[in-house]
């Protein structure tokens, strides 16, 4: 007999969108997954036969828990590049980001805790909290922002424990924190104790404009290691999903009880892989490549924007994100994405209806629309089908 918070936690949806994609025949706009004709193949085949040629048998042996040590150093190299400072005894390697939103979601939430997210959020987060069986309460935007009066209000009723965040072009919206709101629920935070969890898988794809300054680096200059915010990020949207390769960085008084949590949940994250990846660091070759990925989605940005002007005109509306992957859409007709999303698959393409993204009150004439994997021909097809979907349920 399954446990309770096991057969009440659903499959992704977006998950379930794969095997379309895997089909010849589909042009998906919905997986948040990085382009793969731009994983530098090349690049990271020499770095693997330079280490299968090195004297590496300890590559395939146990690790410690936080991680290669070596690892770590490139990685807090890569982050002084960007002004975010993270010694490597700060940080941890995880199995991707998403173990790192786990492992926070272990070692702070307990049944019926309140955690806090923006409206909409990244679905897979809402999977982890429901198996904590927290409560998640959510915080709407005010135009393009974080309500913060909204926000300030939740927080001094004493009752949130975690408030969990995307601050960099968000899944699924595109949003991006400027920095007074940053600073100001970074403030908050600390006024009423609350764990801040910065999901940041995007942020090295911007594009445009000026890039801001995390919150942990906010929190940081403002009350040293007495901070209260946790940042996590991810070589998957950069560098090899595959991989599967994360990292955390914590406050000294929150990291030890993490580790715990992640020799309870796998021992480490594999050694090899770190290996693989600490020597593209090395190389140089990652900053090198973020360049390319960077012009390369802005370009797709572009093609998809331009496709829907053609195809859907006032029947939708958008945003323009200045990075990441994704565009935010809804309908301006009477027809709910779910039910265009039925008629787009007999079309053959897919895209994400952003219902899944709410935790409560969902708004059904939502979509989210990834850029990442689309070429000049496939954005114009795609809205193309999505076009002819929408005109037969019309």
């Amino acid at each position: 007999m399954l446990a309770k918070k096991s057969a009440n936690t659903k499959s992704s949806p977006v998950r379930e969108l794969l095997k379309f994609s895997k089909m010849p025949e589909f042009i998906s706009l919905a997986g948040g997954i990085p382009a793969t004709d731009m994983i530098d193949m090349d690049g990271i085949d020499g770095i693997v036969s330079e280490l299968l040629q090195s004297d590496h048998r300890q590559m395939f042996q146990y690790s410690v828990t936080e991680g290669e040590l070596e690892f770590r150093e490139e990685i807090a190299k890569l982050n002084a590049l960007f002004h975010l400072k993270t010694p490597a005894d700060q940080i941890l390697i995880t199995n991707g980001s998403q173990q790192a939103i786990d492992l926070l979601n272990r070692v702070f939430l307990e049944k019926d805790d309140i955690v806090l997210v923006e409206r909409p959020t990244y679905l897979a987060a809402l999977q982890l909290f429901s198996y904590t069986e927290a409560i998640v309460e959510e915080v709407a935007y005010n135009e393009q922002s974080i309500d913060l009066e909204v926000l300030e209000s939740v927080f001094a009723q004493g009752k949130v424990k975690m408030f969990y965040v995307i601050p960099n072009f968000a899944n699924p919206t595109g949003h991006t924190l400027d920095y007074s709101t940053r600073s100001a629920i970074v403030n908050l935070a600390h006024k009423y104790d609350v764990v801040i969890v910065e999901d940041d898988p995007y942020g090295h794809l911007r594009f445009e404009g000026e890039a801001v300054p995390s919150l942990f680096s906010i929190a940081q200059s403002l009350y040293g290691e007495t901070h209260n915010v946790c940042y996590m990020s991810s070589f998957s949207k950069i560098f090899a999903p595959g991989l599967r390769l994360g990292w955390l960085a914590a406050p000294l008084k929150y990291l030890s009880a993490i580790i715990v949590a992640k020799q309870a949940l796998d021992l480490h994250t594999s050694t090899f892989n770190q290996h693989i990846a600490a020597s593209y660091l090395a190389s140089g070759k990652l900053v090198e490549r973020l360049k390319v990925l960077q012009t390369t989605y802005r370009q797709r940005r572009d093609l998809l924007i331009a496709a829907l002007e053609k195809h859907l005109g006032g029947m939708i509306t958008f945003n323009k994100p200045t990075g990441g992957m994704f565009l935010w859409c809804r309908l301006n007709v009477e027809v709910k994405a779910s039910e265009l999303l039925k008629a787009c698959i007999d079309e053959k393409v897919i895209f994400v209806p952003g219902e899944v993204f709410f935790s409560k009150n969902p708004d059904h004439y939502t979509l989210r629309l990834s850029y990442s994997m689309l070429s000049e021909n496939s954005a114009d097809e795609g809205v193309s089908r999505i076009a002819k979907a929408l005109n037969k349920l019309l």
